[in-house]
């Protein structure tokens, strides 16, 4: 879909074409469809941050929420939305022995009981070694610093799903 035809698009269309942008939360593209008309990509694109940033704690939490446990049990089970398959496929955690597994399941409860949400990092450009090390680097954090590192992560990984989505 080209930005042109998202600056048409009625507001049903607008928002099935980009609801999926932000993990299982249409809300976002719903939101950001009244800034229309967009000049670019990256206008668009912080729209829809801007929405999630202006958005309140509760419903931030619920975004974070929404996104699956990275090489979790939903991957195991191939329950993961298409574009989180992707994604985890992307960074080799499609395909983890069983020792790493047990690693990065022992990393998703340490984070999920220190924090209350799932571990979210935009796995583009990583492997599975830096995903791990980001764990154990993020697990020091504050809660709240947490919070902030995780919708910063998912406006990238909402970025990566735009590129992929919207022509030009």
């Amino acid at each position: 879909m080209t930005l042109e035809e998202l600056n048409s698009a009625d507001k049903p269309h607008f928002v099935e074409a980009l609801g999926g942008v932000f993990e299982h939360s249409p809300w976002v593209a719903e939101k950001a469809a009244k800034a229309r008309p967009f000049t670019s990509l990256l206008e668009l694109h912080s729209a829809m941050a801007a929405v999630v940033s202006a958005a309140k704690e509760t419903k931030q939490l619920e975004l974070i929420r929404a996104h699956p446990d990275l090489a979790g049990k939903a991957a195991r089970a191939g329950e993961l939305s298409g574009d989180s398959k992707q994604e985890q496929a992307g960074a080799g955690l499609d395909r983890l022995s069983e020792e790493e597994y047990r690693r990065f399941h022992a990393l998703n409860a340490a984070y999920k009981e220190r924090f209350d949400f799932p571990f979210i990092i935009a796995v583009k450009g990583h492997t599975k070694a830096s995903i791990l090390g980001a764990f154990t680097e993020r697990l020091r954090n504050s809660r709240n610093a947490e919070k902030r590192r995780a919708l910063a992560e998912i406006a990238k990984i909402a970025r990566f799903r735009l590129d992929a989505l919207v022509e030009g």
